[in-house]
């Protein structure tokens, strides 16, 4: 199973999704504001291969604790298999974790299943079933 997989989520209605947050900690940003830029590359990348950002990429809420019984709604994105993918793309290659190797076998194989499922790997978005 690859790190990619490892964070993969399925909605109710059965897509595939990934939370833009929990990538951020995988491809170890500190920063929700640097990994936001890498978001927005991502999104302009989108655009620009004649895609549908809002088909990739959705704006979503999380509640997360603040202690004290106390919660706050903080923001997050659902990223297709192929938005997952452009971030990655676009993504800080000064990292530790694409030094190492790690990154790279991972992504091959996350790239692979891209291909074999959504031919091409923009066809399967998230349909905004959240």
């Amino acid at each position: 199973m690859t790190i990619f997989e490892n964070i993969r989520h399925v909605n109710k209605y059965g897509n595939e999704y990934w939370s833009a947050r929990e990538l951020a900690k995988t491809l170890e940003y500190a920063q929700w504001r640097r990994f936001n830029d890498v978001i927005k590359r991502a999104k302009d990348a989108c655009k620009n291969s004649k895609n549908s950002v809002s088909e990739h990429f959705a704006d979503i809420g999380k509640m997360v604790s603040i202690g004290s019984k106390t919660e706050r709604k903080i923001s997050d994105v659902a990223l297709s298999r192929y938005a997952c993918y452009l971030v990655v793309q676009n993504a800080d290659p000064t990292k530790e974790l694409f030094s190492l190797g790690n990154l790279n076998s991972s992504l091959k194989s996350f790239i692979a299943i891209t291909v074999l499922i959504d031919i091409p790997p923009y066809a399967s978005g998230l349909h905004c079933n959240f």
